[in-house]
This record gives structure tokens, C-alpha cells and sequence, in this order.
């Protein structure tokens, strides 16, 4: 993932892979944190950041059934003024039934606390899907897993980062 980011770079030499780190990226990175108060909750975050609640990524993790014995969860990647459509999810995955994973469910498959989930998946057993509308602003605000601090993403980066699924899943207002 790290060379993904461009963060490093691999040379390969027989079965060796050596990475050197891109310094210049990194130091961007570190750039794009930012420090707040603790909020989880999309529209209040957004302000303490200093951004339009549009360019803040949204992030919730939804159970799909398919009949009575697959179940599937995804990562559903909105933008932060919109609603998730729970039926377009389900109709993505062609579904039987579609809700809100439980609290343990979604923070077991994210691998973080409620407010804090990131717009990446690193669980063989969720799927990140990003609504297109997502893509459209030029960088995406997000928890860094934590409470009290932010990342601001290039949303092009974000793409090629978290290679997700495009579809529309939100609601229109």
C-alpha cells in the first residue's frame, strides 16, 4: 500500500524487493494532517477542519444478505451532505435485505472505533464501494482512525489508493 501511495519506491533484485522511501511525498503527507477536537460526527468535524461538509468522506459499513446464507458487508464511501441509499447498495450486490452493520460488526471489519472508520479497507471481508459524486472535489477530508485528527487526500490519490468500486449509492436530496 505504501508504494501504492507513492510514499516509497520498490527496486527489484532477483527475489529481493528493496524499498527506498520518497521523502518529498512523505513530507507532503505529514502536511495533510490535521489536528482537532474530538468529533466523530460528519457535519461537526467538517467545520472544525475548515471545509464544506461536501469534500468530507463519509464512511459506513453496511450488512448485505444475498438469500439466507451470504452475507456480504461493504464499505459505503459517500460524500459528508449526503444520505446512503440502502436499497442501491442492495441492488449493487443483488441483495436480499440491507442495513447498517452492528457497532462490534463494523468496527471489527474496519479496524477502528465508530467516527473514525477510514475510507480504505483492510479486510479481505469488506468491499469498498465510493459513490461517484465523491470523486468530483479536488480532496477528500477524513478521520485518521482517530478521533482528533483529520487527513486531507488528494482524491485522485484516494482512487488509485483505495481502488474502489464506483456506483451510485447515495440518496438524491
Amino acid at each position: 500500500m505504501l508504494s501504492q501511495a507513492g510514499l516509497v519506491r520498490g527496486k527489484k533484485t532477483r527475489q529481493w524487493v528493496f524499498y527506498k522511501r520518497d521523502e518529498e511525498r512523505i513530507a507532503r503527507a505529514k502536511e495533510s494532517l490535521i489536528d482537532h477536537a474530538p468529533e466523530g460526527r460528519t457535519d461537526l468535524v467538517s467545520a472544525l477542519r475548515g471545509h464544506d461538509v461536501a469534500r468530507a468522506a463519509k464512511c459506513l459499513v453496511v450488512m448485505v444478505k444475498i438469500g439466507k446464507k451470504v452475507t456480504r458487508h461493504v464499505l459505503a464511501v459517500v460524500p459528508g451532505d449526503a444520505r446512503l441509499d440502502l436499497q442501491a447498495v442492495k441492488a449493487l450486490l443483488e441483495g436480499t435485505y440491507a442495513a447498517f452493520a452492528s457497532r462490534d460488526k463494523a468496527e471489527e471489519l474496519a479496524g477502528s472505533v465508530s467516527g473514525t472508520v477510514l475510507p480504505f479497507s483492510y479486510h479481505p471481508g469488506l468491499e469498498v464501494v465510493a459513490d461517484p459524486a465523491l470523486l468530483k472535489v479536488p480532496e477528500l477530508f477524513f478521520n485518521a482512525a482517530r478521533l482528533d485528527r483529520s487527513i486531507a487526500l488528494a482524491t485522485d490519490d484516494y482512487a488509485r489508493i483505495a481502488a474502489p468500486r464506483i456506483a451510485p449509492i447515495t440518496v438524491s436530496p
